[in-house]
């Protein structure tokens, strides 16, 4: 497997399992912590730190390398790496999807 595509790999399948780390955080934050209550503004500070958390690590994982690679002068490389983890990424997305699909079609 080329480095490039490795590296591709890489950042796919671990901003997958991030997404899926949040997302069962989300899922079972209620049981947890109990019914949000609505007097507090803790719950919409908390969501939007986790918001601009995610979309920082999202952007490391995803462009991190490819800007660094773009400006260090290795620019195909570079727009190759980006290219090849949106195309993985998206084929997660879409295996997700299907699966979606079928689970929910029983």
């Amino acid at each position: 497997m080329k480095p490039i595509v490795k590296h591709a790999v890489v950042n796919s399948l671990l901003a997958t399992l991030y997404i899926a780390l949040v997302s069962l955080f989300l899922s079972y934050a209620p049981s947890v912590f109990g019914p949000a209550q609505k007097d507090t503004v803790l719950v919409p500070i908390v969501m939007l730190s986790l918001l601009v958390f995610s979309v920082a690590i999202m952007g490391v994982l995803i462009f991190g390398r490819s800007a660094m690679w773009y400006l260090d002068g290795r620019k195909d490389e570079a727009l190759s790496l980006l290219a090849h983890t949106l195309a993985i990424f998206f084929f997660i997305i879409i295996v997700a999807l299907l699966a979606l699909f079928i689970l929910s079609s029983r």
